[in-house]
C-alpha cells in the first residue's frame, strides 16, 4: 500500500470542496446527498460542464499538492454525490422515474429504481483516473461506491431479494475497479458507509457483495466506512457497529473516522494485518485544527496499529466545507503527520 511513500502518508478520503462557480453549494448543503442525478446543482451550462469540471479538478489536485498530501484524489469534482454518478450510469436502472428509499438519517430520498438486471454499460470513472494521472506525479487514489451501499440507496422493483441486487451491483463494481487500475490508479477505494448504518444487513449479505466486488482484484484496495457527512448526520456514536467484520475480507486497507466521535482506537487492533486510513479531522466544525491536535489524534492509534500500517486522512469527505477551511484542515493534517513522522525517525 505504501510503496514509495513516507511514514504516515496523507490523503483525502475522496472529496474536496467544489468551487462555488461550479456548483450551487447552498442548494447542495440544503438537501440530502443526491442518489439520482441532480443536474440543477451545476452552475455551468451543459455544453461547458466537462471543461469546467476538468478545471475544478486541476484546482483540487494543486491544492492537495500545495498542502503537502502524499496521495492525491480528483476531489470528486465531477460528482453531485459520492455514489450517484456511478449508480445512475448502470443498465437496469430507471433514472427518469425514480423510486424512494430511507436515507441513513431515516428520511425518504429519491433513489434509482431498479427495473431490470443491473449491469455496467461502460467504464464510468476511467477517464477521471487518466486525467488525474496526467496531472500529478504523486500516488493517486480514486473512489467508487460500494455494492452494499448502492443496494440500500435503490428501490428494488426487479430482484427477488436485495441480496441478489447487491451481488449484481458488486459485479459491476468489480468490472469498474479493473478498468480503474488499467487507467493508472494506484489505490481504488470502495465507499461503504451503509455497512455502519445497517450492520445486520451488512452481515447478512454485505460481506458477500464485497467479496464479489474484489474477486480477482490484485491492486491496492481500500474500503471507507463512516458515520455519514458531518454536515448532515450530526450525532456520532462512540464506536462502530460494523468494523471487526472487515478483518477477514480481501480489502487491503480500511478507512475510518475517529476525530469527531473521539473514538477509542483500541478497536483498531481487531483489524490486524489491515492498513488503517485514520480519520483525524473533525468535519463538524469550521475551526481548523492545529498540527499539534492532528498529531495527538495520530498518536492515539499508535498503541494499536503499527506505524507502517497507518495512513492519515480526514474523517470523511471535505465536500461540504468552505474551500478555505477545507484547505486549512488539509494542510494542518499534512503538518501534523510530519510531526509524528519526525518522532518516529521518518523524513518528510
Amino acid at each position: 500500500m505504501f510503496a514509495g511513500l513516507p511514514l504516515f502518508p496523507t490523503s483525502l478520503v475522496g472529496s474536496y470542496a467544489q468551487p462555488e462557480w461550479l456548483i450551487d453549494r447552498k442548494k447542495l448543503a440544503g438537501r440530502f446527498p443526491p442518489r439520482v442525478r441532480a443536474r440543477e446543482l451545476w452552475r455551468v451550462a451543459p455544453e461547458f460542464l466537462d471543461e469546467a469540471q476538468d478545471d475544478a479538478t486541476l484546482l483540487a489536485i494543486r491544492d492537495q499538492e500545495r498542502a503537502g498530501l502524499d496521495v492525491i484524489t480528483d476531489g470528486e469534482m465531477r460528482r453531485e454525490s459520492y455514489s450517484n454518478r456511478f449508480a445512475t450510469a448502470l443498465e437496469g436502472v430507471d433514472i427518469d422515474n425514480p423510486g424512494t428509499a430511507l436515507d441513513r438519517s431515516g428520511h425518504p430520498n429519491p433513489v434509482p429504481r431498479v427495473v431490470g438486471k443491473v449491469k455496467r454499460r461502460h467504464a464510468v470513472e476511467a477517464r477521471d483516473v487518466r486525467f488525474l494521472r496526467a496531472n500529478t506525479d504523486r500516488t493517486i487514489k480514486i473512489t467508487v461506491p460500494g455494492p452494499f451501499t448502492m443496494s440500500q440507496q435503490a428501490q428494488n422493483d426487479f430482484y427477488e431479494s436485495d441480496e441478489e441486487l447487491a451481488v449484481d451491483y458488486a459485479a459491476a463494481v468489480n468490472e469498474e475497479i479493473r478498468d480503474l487500475f488499467a487507467a493508472g490508479a494506484d489505490i481504488v477505494q470502495i465507499d461503504e458507509p451503509y455497512m455502519q448504518a445497517r450492520p445486520e444487513k451488512a452481515r447478512q449479505y454485505g460481506l458477500k457483495a464485497l467479496a464479489r466486488a474484489l474477486d480477482g482484484i490484485e491492486g491496492e484496495t481500500a474500503l471507507h466506512i463512516c458515520f455519514g457527512y458531518a454536515a448532515i448526520i450530526h450525532e456520532r456514536p462512540s464506536g462502530y457497529s460494523f468494523l471487526p467484520e472487515l478483518a477477514d475480507t480481501a480489502v487491503k486497507a480500511v478507512s475510518i473516522e475517529t476525530a469527531q466521535s473521539n473514538m477509542d482506537c483500541s478497536v483498531l487492533a481487531k483489524l490486524e494485518g489491515k492498513t488503517i486510513i485514520l480519520g483525524v479531522l473533525d468535519l463538524s466544525t469550521h475551526e481548523v485544527e492545529t498540527p499539534g491536535i492532528v498529531a495527538g489524534r495520530i498518536r492515539k492509534a499508535l498503541p494499536h496499529v503499527a506505524p507502517e500500517k497507518l495512513m492519515i486522512a480526514p474523517d470523511c469527505g471535505l465536500k461540504y466545507l468552505p474551500r478555505d477551511v477545507a484547505f486549512g484542515k488539509m494542510k494542518a493534517m499534512a503538518e501534523g503527520a510530519a510531526i509524528v513522522r519526525a518522532e518516529h525517525g521518518g523524513s518528510s
